[in-house]
């Protein structure tokens, strides 16, 4: 039988809490930091990047990824990072991932929205023949830009509305960025036919999921671990099968958890919850989705079988179509039954 990190890295997968700007390789924002040199706090030397992605809190984090952005200038930079994620994405058996991309971040360093959305959007169908990857896209609110960035994001998002659009989310601190006023603007992304999947529960208590499934109409949620806080929470979630995307190693990175030893990860699971396993910020964590699975599988004390349910548990709760959901379910299922012989 198969190794399980062998088992792993070929294992079909389906990533739903991938952030744009956060999976650039440090190749890439190397390279881009290069083209800005003198411009911009982030070193072009791959190898320091470690020393610069080590980050203090969760605000220092939003400052580091701050940076990064800033070295998006131009639409080819946007192609080149889009081209780039669905490549990294694809060598780790990806089939499906849903992008978090934050346009207003973009676009008021004066990348104006129609080349932004032309540019994600023929990556998109450049890495699908390239790499047999689909992506589709979430466009979030930076939430620590406050109402005028859920304005401007829900209005590209309506007038643009790129092919692979398919949700609205809210990301950036928790902390002094209460949910409820942007009730508005998810109402009207829903009105649109977006679905809701806004980041809650992750550096805050359990009242913040409960804001984002009463305000927002959450249909997932992005992290979610501070349910573990909350039993009734935790029941309402399991009973309607509302999944988290918990993100283990990012929990630590950013100070949300203080160890991996004590992620709640096993809790959720536990009282039946539906979990999916995702990479958040992959290269300025340290990580993979690969190597998320490692952990889960670790953390959960899972075999080959175990860790196929939680890629299936991905599929399920992937906005994909009845029968991508079944084609996708299909290669885990055959996988698993070879790689178990």
């Amino acid at each position: 039988m198969t190794d399980l990190p062998t088992f792993i890295a070929g294992l079909p997968k389906v990533e739903l809490h991938v952030h744009h700007v956060g999976s650039a390789s440090p190749r890439i924002v190397a390279e881009l930091a290069a083209r800005h040199e003198g411009r911009s706090p982030v070193p072009a030397d791959p190898e320091a990047l470690a020393d610069y992605f080590a980050f203090r809190d969760f605000a220092h984090f939003v400052e580091v990824y701050l940076s990064v952005v800033d070295l998006i200038r131009d639409a080819d930079d946007v192609w080149l990072l889009t081209h780039e994620v669905a490549r990294e994405l694809a060598r780790q058996q990806v089939r499906y991932a849903e992008l978090t991309v934050t346009p207003y971040s973009h676009v008021r360093r004066g990348i104006p929205a129609p080349a932004f959305c032309e540019a994600i959007e023929d990556a998109r169908k450049r890495a699908e023949a390239d790499f047999g990857i689909a992506l589709r896209w979430c466009f979030d609110i930076p939430g620590e830009a406050g109402l005028p960035a859920a304005e401007e994001t829900l209005r590209i998002a309506l007038e643009e509305r790129p092919d692979g659009l398919i949700a609205f989310g809210l990301g950036g601190p928790e902390i002094g960025v209460p949910r409820p006023q942007f009730k508005p603007y998810f109402d009207q992304a829903r009105a649109a036919g977006l679905r809701s999947v806004p980041h809650a529960g992750e550096t805050t208590g359990p009242e913040t999921i409960w804001d984002a499934l009463r305000e927002l109409g959450a249909e997932r949620i992005g992290h979610g671990i501070a349910a573990v806080l909350d039993p009734e929470l935790m029941t309402y979630l399991a009973e309607r099968r509302i999944p988290l995307e918990v993100c283990p190693t990012s929990n630590v990175r950013t100070r949300a958890v203080a160890t991996i030893e004590e992620h709640p990860l096993r809790q959720l699971v536990e009282a039946g919850l539906l979990v999916t396993i995702n990479s958040d910020d992959p290269p300025m964590f340290g990580t993979t989705l690969n190597d998320e699975y490692a952990v889960a599988a670790r953390l959960l004390d899972l075999g080959p079988e175990g860790v196929a349910g939680l890629a299936r548990a991905a599929v399920t709760a992937a906005f994909l179509e009845p029968a991508e959901q079944a084609r996708i379910s299909g290669e885990i299922d055959a996988y698993l039954a070879a790689a178990t012989r």
